[in-house]
């Protein structure tokens, strides 16, 4: 069973069913948000992988490993960013607001995400330098010898967890369409930036790490 991809599969559903919940409370019609999650899932995976290439390009001895996902390689600004363009593109074409809806959608996209990292627990992969603190993650290599290191993905989930509640209760009293949205992104990635420069695996600009 490949623990990762059914990890991620919940989280998905987990964050559509949380933009739901919450659509009801805006009396909008639910059938609207399963049906645009669709096309933020589709984007978002075409999306993640497209970003994840484009700064591992080295990783890849032919042009069709690219496609390769099963191999793995996804990186979550892509989603965010191509998730973000389907479902705006949609709503436009369809005439309906859009701001509303990534609001009704966001708190969920940190849900999912929180959930999704413990994938890269199950797959030993996202974590940290080797440290001493208290809350540390020990890996075991074949060889028998072993290292502690900084879980980075239990870091990121709490942060998103935490982000997901506080949006939850700011819900309804925010000033303007589209703040949700703005403040989730904010959340996001400014946790991420302290936490991507604990971990051994980042995608590089030159020495510049890309997430943060």
């Amino acid at each position: 069973i490949a623990l990762y991809g059914m990890i991620i599969g919940i989280g998905v559903l987990l964050g559509v069913l949380m933009a739901v919940h919450i659509a009801k409370k805006e009396k909008m019609d639910n059938e609207i948000v399963w049906d645009f999650a669709l096309y933020a899932i589709v984007f978002s995976i075409i999306g993640a992988r497209i970003y994840y290439v484009i700064f591992s390009l080295d990783e890849f001895s032919s042009f069709w490993d690219m496609f390769a996902i099963w191999n793995g390689g996804l990186a979550i600004y892509g989603g965010l960013i191509f998730g973000v363009i389907g479902v705006v593109i949609a709503l436009k074409v369809k005439k309906m607001r859009v701001l509303t809806l990534l609001d009704c959608g966001f708190p969920g996209v940190l849900l999912a995400q929180a959930m999704g990292r413990w994938g890269n627990f199950f797959n030993m992969e996202a974590y940290g330098a080797e440290t001493n603190w208290f809350c540390r993650m020990k890996l075991s290599y074949e060889s028998g010898t072993a290292i502690y290191v900084h879980p980075t993905f239990l870091y990121e989930s709490l942060w998103n967890i935490l982000g997901c509640i506080i949006l939850s209760l700011l819900f309804k009293k925010r000033k303007f369409d589209g703040q949700i949205f703005l403040m989730a992104v904010s959340w996001y990635g400014f946790g991420r930036m302290f936490i991507e420069g604990l971990r051994q695996d980042s995608l590089y600009i030159g020495s510049f790490r890309v997430s943060q």
